[in-house]
This record gives structure tokens, C-alpha cells and sequence, in this order.
């Protein structure tokens, strides 16, 4: 059986998966924000909002276009912490929000 106006639904393509070669970003409703009133940075998304602690803050502030392998590479500079251990964060924590539809992925 087919749906009204004859064609069959196909589901959108999945995003890639995470992978260094990918590029994480904010979707359109998704946005870094100041809380003014507790005096921190939050998440925001349509209907919910999550407040970040500041690492969260610094991988969600790195999100500008570039791969995740360079934005990886780019924390682990800067904090002069190991890449191995900045890698296991970060994808973690965008992992995280990807299964919440807080960051979308796409291929360079």
C-alpha cells in the first residue's frame, strides 16, 4: 500500500558517523548562550536547554567548520593534555549530543 499522492516514504540519509574526518556542528535551533542570571553558558534547543560545565563549553566553542580530528587536535594544544584523552572527551560528549539531536555531523 502506498501513501496518499502515490509515492512511497524513504527516511532521510543517517548522519555519518562520528569519525575525524567529519565535520560536528550546531543545527538550525541550536545555539551557545549566556545565562545572565545563574552566570553561565548554556545550550539551547527548541524546548530544552543544558547547562555546560567548562569543558563542554570549550568543545562546543571549538565547533566552526573544522574537521573533528583538528578540532581535537586544536584542545589538546591548548590544554596540553594528551591527545588520546581530549579524543575520548570529546567524541563522548558529542556523541552524546548527536543521540540527542543537539549536533548534527557532516562529511567536509
Amino acid at each position: 500500500m502506498t501513501p496518499l499522492g502515490g509515492d512511497a516514504f524513504t527516511a532521510p540519509p543517517p548522519d555519518p558517523a562520528l569519525a575525524e574526518d567529519t565535520v560536528p556542528y550546531l543545527p538550525r535551533g541550536v545555539r551557545l548562550a549566556e545565562d545572565r542570571v545563574r552566570g553561565m553558558r548554556v545550550l539551547q534547543a527548541p524546548e530544552r536547554a543544558m547547562q555546560l560545565d567548562p569543558v563542554g563549553e570549550a568543545i562546543l566553542s571549538a565547533l566552526d567548520g573544522r574537521r573533528l580530528g583538528q578540532i581535537i587536535d586544536a584542545l589538546a594544544a591548548a590544554y596540553a593534555a594528551p591527545r588520546d584523552q581530549i579524543a575520548g572527551d570529546v567524541t563522548g560528549f558529542l556523541q552524546f549530543l548527536i543521540d540527542r539531536r543537539m549536533v548534527f555531523v557532516r562529511l567536509p
